[in-house]
């Protein structure tokens, strides 16, 4: 796994609600299917995710095997400090991915 694309506006007003979009390259592999030879593919799904912004954690979702591939999730929150947001998967083995990006807040 290594592809994370991020949607995370460079500046913002503070109070405003902004649009947040992520998604990161998995298989998300149920373990129900089975491969050419009729053997049960392995299970391999990411089970969490969450953003960080600010040091609080501004969203979070439990994944589970109705997910599919190349997860992509967006949310709102609402704009109130510059600096960064921390975006953070998990799979069923607790390895971790994450990525982050910056935002500028300006009075409004």
């Amino acid at each position: 796994m290594n592809g994370i694309r991020l949607s995370v506006p460079d500046r913002a007003v503070a109070g405003d609600v902004i649009n947040i979009k992520a998604m990161i390259q998995h298989d998300m592999e149920s373990g129900y299917r089975r491969d050419q030879m009729g053997q049960r593919i392995p299970r391999n799904i990411l089970t969490h995710f969450e953003c960080v912004y600010g040091g609080k954690r501004v969203f979070f979702a439990e994944l589970n095997v109705g997910v599919a591939a190349n997860p992509f999730i967006s949310f709102y929150t609402r704009a109130t400090e510059s600096g960064e947001l921390v975006f953070r998967w998990t799979d069923q083995h607790g390895e971790t991915w994450s990525a982050s990006k910056s935002i500028e807040v300006v009075a409004g």
